[in-house]
């Protein structure tokens, strides 16, 4: 996918370039620096930063990668923190903007980032890692590039708190741990129980109203393969009138109506122009829960067309489930930025969307 997020050893990525945080003198310094300097070949690449001599703060300079399986070191020259009222956030966004330009000059297809300044510099994690994530997605609008950010930090680290709480929160109201159910008595299942009941009756209710859906839909609605109801709202046209349609029809169709293009849906869905060349093509084709997922949040669904879209590819959205839980918290919350939602997904130690 064009960005991801991945716990990994920088020095080892397979790409064309990667990212080495430095300061204006190019020094080595330890953590990701040192490790670069260390895998690159130490004396090759001092010999040529100091050739080099000079990176202002937020700008990058270009060196060979030497030993390391990247073909490009692109160093940057990040800010140390300093309460975040000295200009530190425009100037780490400068480094991760200006990477990006010198790899394009360059033909990088590929480029992977540590998050820069969170070492030695101080930068809090939570704030470099949505800095990072605004600054490479408002490329990837413009561009095609597949970046990595490549992180150490425990994923909650690098989520907002009051995100993260606010996910926790809906997570802690709405998983059901089935495993965790299993294990209790029945005495303590009697509770839970009764609320599903109360919960089969209340859908059987929406469903046997005007809404003209039979009893055959109603069993299934309340079926544990279906564990959220269709609004009693929905007609019976809605629901049989594109019956036949497969999940790239459906795909194409949604695209006209909300008024999209396709570079437009793959861009937001954080998907690469090639897969999504092949979902318009193959009118059979299945993508992965992910992918799917990404372009509802793409397309902008709510949690209905959601569940119609990934019903197309063979997938339902499950309250045992975490990662469909997190995505449903941010559909109900209407915040549908995929780097928003990778982001807390990386926290919870979920799949992220995408390719």
């Amino acid at each position: 996918m064009p960005l991801s997020i991945v716990r990994n050893d920088i020095t080892a990525m397979q790409v064309d370039a990667v990212v080495c945080p430095s300061n204006s003198s190019l020094v080595p310094g330890g953590g990701a620096s040192g490790a670069i300097f260390a895998a690159a070949g130490f004396d090759r690449m001092q010999q040529a930063c100091r050739a080099i001599g000079h990176c202002d703060a937020g700008g990058a300079v270009i060196t060979q990668g030497f030993a390391l399986p990247a073909a490009y070191v692109i160093h940057t020259a990040g800010p140390i923190w300093r309460g975040g009222r000295q200009g530190e956030a425009q100037l780490l966004e400068s480094c991760y903007r200006n990477v990006l330009i010198r790899a394009q000059q360059c033909g990088c297809r590929s480029v992977a980032f540590p998050l820069i300044s969170t070492g030695a510099h101080g930068y809090p994690p939570a704030e470099a890692m949505h800095i990072a994530v605004s600054a490479i997605s408002g490329f990837l609008l413009e561009h095609d590039m597949d970046i990595y950010l490549v992180v150490y930090d425990h994923g909650a680290a690098l989520l907002s708190e009051k995100l993260f709480t606010r996910v926790q929160s809906y997570i802690d109201d709405h998983y059901i741990d089935t495993q965790r159910y299993s294990r209790r008595s029945q005495t303590e299942m009697l509770p839970y129980r009764k609320q599903l009941r109360e919960q089969e009756d209340m859908w059987a209710r929406e469903v046997s109203e005007p809404s003209g859906v039979g009893e055959a839909q109603a069993n299934m609605l309340m079926s544990d393969s279906c564990f959220h109801p269709v609004p009693a709202a929905r007609s019976l046209e809605d629901l049989v009138y594109n019956l036949d349609e497969s999940f790239s029809r459906m795909l194409l169709r949604l695209i006209d109506e909300k008024g999209m293009t396709d570079v437009e849906t793959y861009k937001r869905a954080n998907i690469d122009r090639k897969l999504f060349s092949k979902i318009r093509k193959d009118n059979g084709y299945n993508p992965s829960k992910p992918t799917a997922l990404a372009l509802a949040i793409a397309l902008r669904l709510n949690l209905d067309e959601t569940r119609d879209l990934l019903g197309k590819a063979g997938y339902a959205l499950s309250h045992s489930n975490k990662f469909d839980v997190i995505i449903e918290y941010f559909i109900e919350a209407g915040i549908y930025d995929i780097y928003t939602i990778n982001e807390a997904l990386f926290a919870f130690d979920q799949k992220l969307l995408g390719a």
